[in-house]
């Protein structure tokens, strides 16, 4: 039996807000990709008028308005789910085959030159207790690429000065030792020998402490890379995950194994580290590019 469509859409819209408990604003956004839908395909009157092949037509009508692939996707979604409680309310004879969206570009992460890098790096004022402690973290992040989370709750017993090792619990329990280099160890032994030993939490099992002998939140250290950052000159748009970034890119581009690279960052999958190799091509032929302008 042919429903109309508007009647069709209020039917849909009362299933979701009483049998599934869906937010009314949650609603009011699917009522607005629905809107677009059927303004692409004005001819769909009724029930009767919908076929399993609307969805691709309108998916190619949608990306040839140049809209971003987020918006298609979720406006795909929209109506899937749609014309999915149609078939099942018998308003549809056709069900839907799997119709997969197009994907998510994925997109590159930020990295800084080694130059902005350094100049980043020298920022903190190693005459004050916090920017000898922020000193170390920056040095140590860079040269360890460990996960911010990771960096403020970095323990007193999981550091090897003598063997220059780092040795965590990760992302999924996942337990993982990196090697991290003279010259970061060396701020950090500084860090701990001086200004943390004044600080309230001295007894802490935690190393980098706020002023309330507390582990310095990421919230605040966040604030301090994007402090770091401005009186640096770097007007790239950066965070304390940059030099996570930073770290593995540079890593690749000076001839280190992807393998190794992959292990050091904690990354499960060898995938997510391949993004970075992308990162490394593109600094280096845009290198070349302005090489070969100035010749």
């Amino acid at each position: 039996m042919a429903m109309d469509i508007n009647d069709a859409i209020d039917s849909y819209f009362q299933y979701l807000v009483v049998e599934k408990g869906v937010e009314k604003s949650t609603v009011s956004n699917y009522a607005d990709d629905l809107k677009q839908f059927f303004a692409a395909l004005p001819e769909r009157k009724t029930t009767d008028d919908l076929l399993a092949s609307d969805i691709t037509t309108y998916m190619m009508i949608e990306d040839e308005k140049g809209l971003s692939t987020s918006t298609i996707l979720r406006r795909l979604s929209s109506t899937k789910n749609f014309y999915n409680f149609l078939y099942n309310e018998g308003l549809m004879s056709e069900e839907l085959p799997n119709i997969e969206g197009p994907k998510m570009p994925k997109r590159l992460p930020s990295v800084l030159s080694v130059d902005d890098i350094d100049a980043l790096l020298e920022m903190p004022d190693l005459k004050k207790d916090s920017g000898m402690r922020d000193k170390a973290m920056l040095e140590v992040m860079y040269a360890s690429g460990l996960r911010v989370s990771e960096l403020c709750n970095l323990k007193m017993n999981e550091v090897n000065f003598q063997n220059k090792i780092i040795t965590i619990i990760g992302k999924g329990n996942k337990q993982r030792s990196v090697p991290i280099s003279d010259f970061a160890l060396d701020y950090l032994s500084r860090y701990v020998s001086t200004s943390r030993k004044r600080n309230k939490g001295v007894g802490s099992k935690f190393i980098f402490l706020n002023r309330d002998g507390k582990p310095v939140s990421r919230v605040y250290f966040f604030k301090q890379v994007k402090k770091y950052a401005l009186e640096a000159g770097i007007d790239q748009e950066i965070s304390p995950h940059t030099l996570r970034h930073c770290f593995a890119t540079h890593l690749l581009e000076n001839g280190a194994e992807l393998r190794s690279v992959q292990e050091m960052l904690g990354h499960t999958n060898i995938a997510t580290t391949q993004i970075y190799t992308q990162v490394s091509s593109q600094r280096i032929l845009s290198a070349y590019d302005l090489y070969a302008k100035h010749k």
